[in-house]
């Protein structure tokens, strides 16, 4: 029997729940939410599907809402459009984020219609940020807390990349392990070291690209292999290659293929292609250690919430690069 439209969800999409009906679909894209499909008459006559996530966390729908509206605003095809987010009038313990309904297919990436993943990626990330409001400029961050799995981030901006990156980002999940996983000198003294020494070395402002630094652009913030797939969107004709579940803010493009390498998924092919629109930053031969500079990060994010054996391969790339950089 499908599950009626909570009237707050109905409000969002502007229909009339009396017209409407959802189902699951299955998971929700992290450990706490669940996942339906609704199926609405519009007010035009027309029908619409839409997708719904249901779950108590309603700082993560407020981060993905924003993420996927600031990818879409940047490339339209790289992902659903997020049309709201809130609390359910039925059970207002309960949030929700409602997009459009992604249909996947069975056609494999590399192999769809329209753009490839490279491309619109590549495109995302030449796109130069919005200037956020209360600054002049593009600043490096984003309007609201964003979850990358279950871990919230802090986005507040800061105008240096480098900054954001040692403040926002590594110390913070250094802290956020501290908590989960207990004191750990060794991780502590070699995040030191990385933040003072090796992040000014790696990627400081006044490094990259001859001094002239980076550009802020939308990064999608959670891409791997898993999140992203062969579908159809509304609009689109035929399936074509997208991504969901973001985790977005303005950075530097580099860091979203620390992901990307950590699961992989993404091979020289997809590589060459995107960036032959996207050039490797200056200088070109630290390209790679950068990237494990930013796939580190993920390390140490999946050994804040599971612990175990990720820390191994976390203090090994901090050893690895505090030996390089770090003198």
């Amino acid at each position: 029997m499908p599950a009626h439209i909570d009237s707050a969800v109905a409000s969002v999409l502007g229909i009339d729940p009396s017209n409407a009906s959802m189902a699951g679909t299955g998971g929700g894209g992290c450990s706490s939410a669940a996942s339906s499909r609704i199926r609405a008459t519009l007010p035009d006559g027309s029908e619409k599907s839409f997708f719904i996530k249901i779950g108590p966390n309603a700082i993560m729908f407020e981060g993905e809402h924003a993420s996927l509206r600031a990818l879409h605003n940047a490339v339209p095809t790289i992902c659903p459009q997020s049309y709201g987010h809130g609390a359910l009038a039925s059970a207002p313990e309960k949030h929700f984020l409602v997009t459009d309904f992604l249909e996947i297919t069975s056609g494999r990436r590399g192999k769809a219609a329209g753009e490839s993943l490279a491309t619109k990626l590549a495109k995302l990330h030449t796109t130069p940020a919005p200037v956020p409001e209360g600054h002049g400029k593009p600043m490096f961050g984003f309007p609201v807390p964003t979850c990358c799995g279950d871990m919230q981030q802090e986005n507040s901006y800061k105008s240096s990349w480098a900054d954001f990156y040692a403040e926002n980002r590594l110390r913070f999940i250094e802290r956020a392990s501290r908590n989960s996983n207990g004191k750990d000198q060794e991780l502590t003294t070699l995040m030191e070291t990385l933040c003072e020494k090796v992040v000014p070395r790696l990627i400081g402002d006044d490094h990259l690209n001859g001094g002239k630094g980076v550009m802020p652009v939308v990064v999608h913030g959670d891409l791997w292999s898993g999140n992203a797939s062969v579908g159809k969107l509304p609009g689109m004709v035929e399936s074509e290659e997208v991504t969901f579940d973001s985790s977005a803010c303005y950075a530097h493009s580099e860091y979203e293929l620390g992901d990307m390498k950590m699961f992989g998924g993404f091979g020289g092919d997809f590589m060459k292609e995107y960036h032959s629109i996207c050039p490797k930053t200056e200088p070109v031969e630290e390209y790679d250690d950068r990237v494990m500079l930013y796939e580190l990060y993920h390390h140490l994010n999946h050994y804040a919430m599971f612990g175990g054996g990720y820390r191994g391969g976390a203090v090994s790339m901090m050893k690895t690069l505090v030996k390089k950089y770090g003198a």
